[in-house]
Parts: structure tokens; sequence; C-alpha cells
């Protein structure tokens, strides 16, 4: 029999769930998770499907799932490890089938849970005998019932905002029967990412997994249908199988976006075979650009992790990479060493905005690019922010900097633009600037994305727009890193250089993961007007990162941006959830990250997390 102590331990370390769900009650039994336990897939269309005794109904795609259930010799921690095994679920070029995202997701719990080797002694006083006696392994899952009580839709992989719904429950008796139910695959797949932080490995026996909180209920559905991180890819090269180790850790934080802000005026690393120079001249160097087969793997990777992988292409502003290629098509181009006045950052160069070979060009460019990228997002990102004024007093088909002149120009570049995002039936996403500093008219379909203020999601709701929050202020993943440009010699420059110590970048400070988690979306949005807040993004700018510092970067700040997104600013009682209770369970989060193979960085030091979190308050 376990002590009062011990149980009293494990209570008190066994609510770490995150993203925080909106109903959840335990207790504190231990029970033991075996590798061969049977599991029943119901899906909606057909009768229960149980994966141990009809191994032989199921195709290739299970059944090397079901041989490490059934007791088959393990896979190399090569095979199993999330970050080394690049392995496809499916067909390429083709839409999941439903039944095979369901089925490979329960595979990658399998490895989740019996591989991530996690034991939370940090969790615990120091030295403390804090796990259940192996002695006393005896009261195991007997059972594991997956219901998928609707049938999915055509949309359901590749959904506008809100049109999949992604609820779930979680069920596990005392006696060690567990049930997930869920309206959608989504949520299924939401299910089973909750199921993986249920579980500990015993640190007496590396085979040994168990859970200290049955019994369980847990209900959750998400705040909002938007859930983003946005990635910049164009600033530094990551390769392909970095961007699907993101997704990985994006999908277990149930996000449900990824933002590719694939093109830049630094570069561009996007193949579109229709126009070849642009990636042969505009990468970085050749190879490091991402092939249609590159986007499609990372899409579908997206797709089946419950993650819509969709792309940017910023316009008219941060095209200058475009002229390496097609210099006639852009105005202003690398203006060195005079570059502040025409750009935010150095090259120069934008689209010009009355010349009748740019929308050819990006006839071209569309035909060819976003055919390939509808079967797998909803959206296409067609940029927007920071269109420099000065510019056209260069560009020989405008001649002024001045916004009345420039205004109708915009309208009518965007609308051709829009056009024939829509002729792909995809909606269009814009940055803020589009309606809140050029007053354009937009089409009722298009998301407005925010970055600069609160102000400004309360600006583009009134004007009756869907619309993502983000404020830099709060969820700005790269800042506080200093200045990247560095101050030229006053003597070689008519002006003197604005760049001097101490050199802060112009987001400064960093944003902490308690800055992140004190954003509300919706600050001051009246409640009439919610509904069209359909949530925001994180952002992680790359002007300063690469693939080395990417997880460090990244996570687990980001971590506090979902919670705030799935679980809400507010609890169910309208409180700010409390920084204080956060905290011990984003430092196992973490934890649980690092042993999936997740770069995160640690929020507090061992003696935070072995004590009381009020011993770390102040």
């Amino acid at each position: 029999m376990q002590s009062l102590a011990l149980l009293l331990t494990l209570a008190a370390s066994a609510v770490a769930i995150w993203p925080i769900p909106t109903q959840y009650r335990h207790g504190n039994a231990v029970i033991w998770l075996a590798s061969d336990v049977q599991m029943t897939f119901n899906a909606p269309s057909s009768n229960a499907v149980r994966f141990i005794s009809n191994l032989q109904q199921m195709g290739g795609l299970v059944v090397d799932f079901l041989l490490t259930c059934a007791g088959a010799q393990p896979r190399s921690a090569d095979a199993v490890n999330p970050r080394l095994r690049r392995r496809r679920d499916g067909p390429s070029g083709t839409a999941p089938v439903s039944a095979e995202v369901v089925q490979a997701a329960i595979r990658r719990t399998h490895d989740l849970i019996f591989n991530e080797k996690f034991v939370p002694w940090k969790f615990h006083p120091r030295n403390a005998d804090f796990e259940p006696p192996l002695a006393e392994a005896k009261n195991h899952i007997s059972s594991i019932v997956i219901t998928q009580n609707s049938t999915d839709v055509a949309g359901t992989f590749k959904p506008l905002a809100g049109a999949v719904d992604e609820s779930y429950t979680l069920e596990v008796t005392e006696d060690g029967r567990v049930k997930m139910t869920a309206v959608s695959s989504v949520g299924v797949l939401r299910a089973l990412d909750t199921f993986t932080q249920l579980f500990f490995q015993h640190s007496g026996d590396k085979d040994k997994v168990y859970t200290n909180l049955a019994p369980l209920y847990i209900y959750d559905t998400p705040k909002f249908p938007h859930r983003g991180l946005n990635m910049d890819v164009a600033r530094n090269w990551f390769p392909v199988d970095d961007l699907l180790h993101l997704i990985d850790a994006v999908s277990w934080n149930k996000f449900n976006r990824l933002h590719l802000h694939v093109t830049d005026s630094q570069s561009w690393p996007l193949e579109i075979p229709a126009i070849p120079e642009l990636a042969d001249k505009g990468a970085y160097r050749k190879g490091l650009s991402y092939s249609p087969a590159d986007i499609e793997r990372i899409q579908r990777h997206g797709t089946e992790r419950g993650v819509e992988v969709f792309l940017e292409i910023d316009m008219p502003g941060h095209t200058a990479s475009i002229a390496e290629s097609f210099p006639d098509l852009i105005t202003a181009y690398d203006m060195q060493p005079d570059w502040p006045t025409y750009a935010n950052e150095p090259p120069s160069g934008q689209f010009k905005l009355d010349h009748p070979p740019v929308m050819e060009f990006l006839g071209k460019l569309f035909d060819d690019l976003l055919p390939r990228v509808s079967p797998h997002a909803a959206y296409f990102h067609t940029g927007g922010d920071e269109v420099n004024r000065n510019v056209y007093l260069l560009d020989d088909t405008v001649k002024s900097n001045d916004s009345a002149v420039i205004q109708p120009l915009l309208q009518k570049f965007l609308d051709g633009v829009h056009e024939k995002v829509r002729a792909k039936g995809l909606t269009p996403i814009v940055w803020e600037e589009m309606l809140l500093q050029w007053n354009l008219t937009l089409g009722d379909d298009v998301v407005v994305q925010t970055w600069q203020s609160n102000e400004a999601v309360a600006d583009a709701v009134r004007k009756g727009h869907k619309t993502l929050a983000g404020n830099f202020n709060y969820w700005y993943l790269d800042c506080g890193k200093g200045q990247w440009v560095s101050p030229r010699d006053n003597g070689s420059v008519a002006t003197p250089s604005v760049i001097a110590e101490p050199f802060a970048d112009y987001c400064s400070p960093t944003k902490s993961w308690r800055q992140m988690y004190s954003y509300d979306p919706l600050f001051n949005i009246p409640a009439e007007s919610t509904h069209l807040v359909l949530g925001g993004e994180v952002h992680m700018w790359n002007e300063q990162t690469d693939r080395v510092s990417l997880d460090h970067m990244v996570w687990p700040r980001a971590a506090a941006a979902a919670e705030v997104l799935w679980s809400g600013r507010k609890d169910t009682a309208g409180t700010n959830r409390s920084l204080l209770t956060a905290a011990p369970r984003l430092n196992e989060w973490r934890e649980r990250l690092v042993a999936r193979g997740v770069a995160a960085a640690p929020i507090q030091m061992i003696y935070c997390t072995q004590n009381d979190p009020s011993s770390c308050g102040q």
C-alpha cells in the first residue's frame, strides 16, 4: 500500500497537462500501461476495427505499429525518435484518408509513450522516493477505445477557421479502461496528444510506464480556431527535416496552423518550375530551396498531425530578391548605402506598382504554385506589410511618394492579386497595413493579420473583418537579441549612423514566456465582436536565428502562446490564469519536449521545480 505522503506527492505533481484542458478532473491512483494493450478505433462509417485481433484485416501502415504492440522486437531508437524518423504516412500528392491519419497517429502515440523516457525527478523534493513500487505494478490499463462519432468532411484537413470540431473527451477509469471520443479525426489527434502527457517512465525499469492520475475525465475544446506559428524561412535557410521537426512540436502544443513566410527581399528559396530563374538566382545558394516535392512533404506532414501549413509570398514590398532574376519588375533595388530610406531592411526593392508585366508574372507564378498547395491549405497569405512610399519616387510607373497617388494603384494591385488567389480556391490573408494604413477595400473573405498593437485588432474588428492577433510587444519570439545591423564608419556616409550603444533591436526586450502568456487576443474587443477574432499567431522572424538555435528560440515560449490560443487567457470564471500555477506545468512540458528531441530552453532552475511554486514567487 502506498503511503499517504507518496500519494500526496504524486497528486501535487500530476496536473501538468499543457495546454490546460477546458474541464479536467483526476484522482491519484497509479495505473500501468503495457505495450501490448488492446486498442479499438471505432470509425464513424464502419464497424469497430480491433487492431490486435483483426491484424490480418489491416494494411501495412498499421502493421508496423501492431507488431510493436504485440510484443515484437522494438525498433531502433533512430526509427522511433520523432526528430530522426521522417516517414510518409500516405501516398504523395493526395489528400489523406481519415482512417490512415488516425492509425498513423496511434503508432506515433505508442512511440512517444514508450520511447519518451521521461522520469519526472525534477518535480519532486531532492532525493525523494516518488515513484510507485515496481512490485505493486499490477493494475494495468486493460483497453483503449477510440471513437470518432461523425464522418470527416472534405475540408477536414484544410479547413477555414472554425470549420472543424477539434473537441474531444478522454476518460481513464480506476480499473484501467480508457475511452477517447471526438467528432472529427482532428479531435482524435488532439485526444491522443493529451493522452501521451499522462505517462511517466519508471527509473527502475525502462519498459515500465505509468500514470498517477486515475480516475481521470477531460473534456477539451479550443478557445480559438486559428492557432498558429509564423515561421520565416527566407532570412536564413532551414532544411526540410527541421521544418518537419518544428511541425511535430507545433502539433504537440495543439497549434493548428504553420504559416511559412517563404520568400522575402533577402532570398527566394521557393522553386517554381514554370519560373526556374526565381530560385536558381534568388536562393542563397543552389540547393538551398524548396522543391515542389519538399513543399508537398512539409504540408502533408502537417496535415497528418492536424496542422494546416500555408504559404506567404509577401508583396508588393519584401520582394527585392525577385530582382536577381527579373530586375524590370522591381524598383529601387538595393539602394546602398541609403537603403533605410527605401526599406526596413536591406536590400531595398518593391514591385513596380502600375506595371502590367508584374501582374503577368504573378499570374504565371500562381498558376504554378497555388494548385500545388491548395490540396493541403485553405489560405494563402499575400503579405502587404511595410510598403515604403519613397520607393515609388523611383518607380517610373508612379513617380510619387504621395499616398493619394499610391493608394488607388495599391488597391488595383491587391484586387488583381486576390482575384487570382480566389480563382485557385484559396482565401487571402493580408497584413494589417493594407486595411489600417492604406485604407484599402478588402473582400469579406479576407483575413487581416495584425501585429503592431492591441488597437490594431480592435480597429480591424470594428471594420467588420475577420482578424488574427499577434501584437509584437507580446508574441515576437525574435526580440531582445540586439541589432543585427552594424554601425557604419560615419566618415564613409553623409548621415551619421543611428546604430549606437546599447545596440538594442526595435522590439527589445526579449518577450519572456510570462509576457507571452499575459497577452489577451480579445483585449478591449466587445463581446458581440469576439467571433471576428479567429485567433492569432506567434512570430519567429529569423534574421538572427538559424537551424542551430531555432528550438531554443521557439520553445517553450511559444507554448505559452499555444495555451492562450487553446485554453484562453482567462479561465471559465473570467479570471486571468495564474502565472504562478502555470510555471510548474510549463516546466514539466518543457521536460517532455526535451525528451522528445526538442532543444527547448529551461524557464527556471531545478530548485524552483523541486519545491512549491511559491518558493520562487515574489
